[in-house]
């Protein structure tokens, strides 16, 4: 079952953005989280050279 987000982006304008996940290192404990943000398609990868 998708998720409301994702689900809700099948329509009309939705298909312009992308669900980009990305893992980052936590400053603190040195462990992987994953981060997640919808974004245009046009700015996915300006997104993750951040």
């Amino acid at each position: 079952m998708a998720k409301k987000a994702v689900a809700s982006m099948q329509k009309g304008e939705g298909r312009a953005y992308a669900k980009v996940i990305k893992m980052v290192k936590s400053p603190k404990t040195g462990a992987y989280m994953f981060e997640e943000q919808i974004v245009h398609n046009d700015d996915v990868k300006a997104y993750l050279a951040k």
